[in-house]
């Protein structure tokens, strides 16, 4: 189970690196400072391989390490960035993210598909390596004489035999040592028979508080830089008594620098020197490091390297090590105030402690009705209370949730990346207020949405470079994708420079299909919203990208799903944007309750304009007119009694409840107003999921079952029935 725990973990890091391997990448071509983004591919791909090799993912590391071979031979500037080593890189991203989910799933052999797949990756990545005859060893090994190994690829092969002639023990003793009469010295006092040790560290990172402290406990810890003759087995031999208790590692001359590096990532002292975690990790010896520091107090004081710097020059220690231990120095500087200041939470378990505040809403509004019903002063003092505090929880809670959009438009850098080579177009996709935060929930369902107006962006909207150059525009064309708050909503806007949408070709078409009345033209507004209707497209081929007419039905009823509406701005051989209005949350809401014929209803606050109570005189005018004059504005007139209730011609309306949705405003007649309330959103089953007018349900604080009104659905439906709206 715990490894379990641990592969999950991995997973999770190694998919956020890959997204920042991918953005870098796809940044790299244009960008300035290539420098930097090539360090973080790097980071990022050895990180993966070492967390990987700490885990046991040895398919993951052995992949991994041909791309990390050639991001190293790009930070040392011996390959130029191309658009072939980007696609190829990218390739390699996609087949690491791959290994990583099937490793971390299942021990199994791969299919048969990924090893091909890899195959042919290492064959592209080949040119790329540079593999060269191997140099001649600098020093013999230790213990067989025989000389050190290196693989040859690239100038710091990771694999490549490195650090220092000696062999290097990291000792942790178990705590019940001294109980099992064990005595700690002892087994360094014969280890001395087997040869000489050079250097030697005692570890008391792991002591407790002085509180805390057993004295019958060990906490005692060594790093040895140890040279002998003899073998492994023989070293191991000597703490043959131990091995049960306590953590003992033993590191041969010249090993890998993944080895070293894993040592350096384990290490538990508290030393921020760099020289010293090298040491104390067998990569160096402190003879090397008096050499380095003295030839480090040579030079002049504003040329002083850094002492990693002179190690590396010299040939003493692979520069990966190196880059490994200042991360370690790094992480041991970091003040302990900095650390804990996040933490992943299961979003199961925030989803439940939504649906508890949820719950106290409902019965914190039960509180204060009972309240107001009993005239009690105190406790309506300490229901308003109460509230203003559920209130904030209900704040707090939300903002849980909330979680910055900017990773889901990272994604569709790739999207625009490859689909504009594949239609031979020049496209680039600029992303703007990627901080802007968003539920959990909504950006989830976003996805599809966003993908299917990026894609008509990159199939229909941007032209090909020599169109784009004859019109006057740059070849390059642009997408953006931009997300701000706008009166209590966020508003997501997609735009792109190309051709923009064509009222003439769109009116033919729906002549065409028969969606209108050829001799009735509509205004160039309404003919755009035809887009959206199911199987209308007017492309003349169906591409991979777009053209069967299904995309941008499913844009507007998802987005419809989550209480929000798309408007379209668009200038024929300009530009169009697409702007998605979204409600801020969709589990729980501020909501205004109205009563129609004995049943409550609840409409979205936000979209709520203005309540008017009505005389006899007014309503029976407006009755007879079929329509609402709002400041000088004639609106349209909807009983909502007359769209639930059949029988609802009986009685009278007396109150006005003015919305507005998409930019149209909307006159609702009910019964009774009660004001503003915080409902929590249920589910409807499925018997009534489909139910025209209704977005969900509510639960008061009585127990009484309010729905809650689908604006743009009753508005849609009077529209398509008998009803005069």
């Amino acid at each position: 189970m715990e490894l379990e725990s641990v592969r999950n973990t991995f997973l999770i890091e190694a998919n956020e690196l890959l997204v920042e391997m991918e953005k870098a990448l796809l940044e790299l071509e244009g960008s300035d400072d290539k420098a930097e983004l090539i360090n973080v591919m790097f980071r990022g791909a050895h990180t993966i391989k070492g967390s990987a090799g700490l885990i046991g993912l040895d398919r993951v590391v052995h992949f991994t390490h041909k791309v990390e071979s050639v991001l190293e031979r790009l930070r040392q500037n011996e390959l130029k960035i191309s658009e072939g080593l980007i696609g190829v890189m990218l390739n390699c991203k996609d087949h690491i993210a791959e290994l990583v989910q099937l490793s971390c799933a299942s021990e199994e052999e791969l299919p048969a598909a990924i090893i091909t797949a890899g195959d042919l990756l290492h064959d592209a990545l080949a040119p790329y390596l540079a593999i060269t005859p191997p140099p001649a060893p600098k020093s013999a090994n230790a213990t067989t004489g025989a000389p050190a190994l290196d693989c040859g690829i690239g100038p710091y092969n990771a694999d490549a035999s490195v650090g220092s002639s000696s062999w290097h023990i990291s000792l942790r003793f178990g705590r019940d040592v001294l109980r099992d009469g064990m005595d700690p010295l002892s087994f360094i006092n014969y280890l001395k028979r087997y040869g000489e040790i050079e250097y030697l560290t005692t570890l008391y990172a792991c002591l407790p508080d002085i509180e805390d402290m057993n004295p019958e406990s060990c906490y005692l810890g060594f790093e040895i830089t140890f040279r002998s003759d003899f073998t492994k087995q023989e070293i191991e031999d000597v703490f043959e008594f131990l091995r049960e208790s306590c953590v003992i590692r033993i590191i041969p001359p010249h090993s890998a620098a993944p080895t070293y590096m894993s040592l350096i990532d384990e290490l538990t002292e508290d030393s921020w020197r760099l020289g010293e975690i090298l040491v104390k990790s067998g990569a160096i010896t402190q003879r090397e490091l008096d050499e380095a520091l003295r030839k480090q107090q040579g030079e002049p004081e504003r040329e002083k390297p850094c002492i990693g710097d002179i190690l590396v020059k010299e040939g003493v220690v692979h520069r990966e090590v190196v880059e490994a231990a200042v991360d370690k120095q790094a992480k041991l500087r970091k003040p302990a105030s900095e650390e804990g200041k996040t933490i992943r939470v299961d979003a199961v378990k925030l989803d439940h402690l939504i649906n508890l505040v949820g719950e106290l809403v409902i019965s914190s509004g039960g509180i204060r009705q009972h309240a107001n019903m009993v005239k009690d002063s105190a406790l309506s003092k300490s229901s308003m209370l109460m509230s203003r505090l559920v209130n904030d929880i209900r704040e707090i809670a939300m903002k849980m949730r909330m979680v910055p959009i900017a990773a889901t438009f990272n994604r569709f850098q790739r999207l625009v990346h490859d689909s504009s080579r594949e239609m031979g177009k020049n496209i680039e996709l600029v992303i703007e207020g990627g901080e802007t935060e968003l539920d959990r929930t909504m950006i989830e369902k976003l996805t599809d949405p966003l993908t299917h107006i990026v894609r008509n962006s990159v199939d229909h909207g941007i032209e090909p470079p020599q169109e784009r150059l004859a019109a006057g525009k740059p070849a390059k064309g642009t997408i953006t994708l931009d997300a701000y708050h706008d009166s209590g909503s966020i508003i997501i806007a997609i735009s792109d420079d190309g051709r923009g949408l064509n009222a003439e070709k769109i009116w033919q078409k729906a002549i065409k299909v028969g969606m209108v009345d050829p001799d009735k033209r509509p205004p160039d507004k309404d003919l755009y919203k035809l887009i959206f209707e199911p199987g209308f497209s007017t492309a003349e081929a169906v591409t991979n990208l777009s053209g069967r007419g299904v995309g941008m039905d499913v844009v507007r009823r998802n987005i419809e799903v989550m209480r929000g509406f798309v408007q379209i701005d668009t200038v024929q051989g300009q530009s169009t944007t697409m702007l998605i209005h979204l409600p801020l949350t969709l589990s729980i809401i501020d909501g205004f309750m109205v009563g129609i014929r004995g049943a409550f209803y609840i409409i979205p606050l936000d979209m709520v304009v203005k309540c008017f109570i009505l005389t006899e005189e007014r309503r029976m005018m407006i009755e007879s007119r079929g329509y609402f004059d709002f400041r000088g504005k004639v609106i349209p007139y909807i009983d909502l009694a007359g769209v639930f209730n059949t029988n609802g011609g009986a009685r009278h309306s007396d109150n006005i409840v003015v919305v507005q949705y998409a930019g149209q405003s909307v006159a609702f007649a009910v019964d009774r107003l009660f004001g503003d309330v915080q409902v929590v959103i249920k589910t409807l089953g499925k018997v009534y999921k489909e139910v025209e007018g209704i977005a969900g349900a509510t639960i008061l604080g009585d127990g009484t079952v309010a729905m809650i009104l689908d604006v743009p659905g009753i508005i849609k439906t009077v529209k398509n029935s008998t009803i005069n709206v």
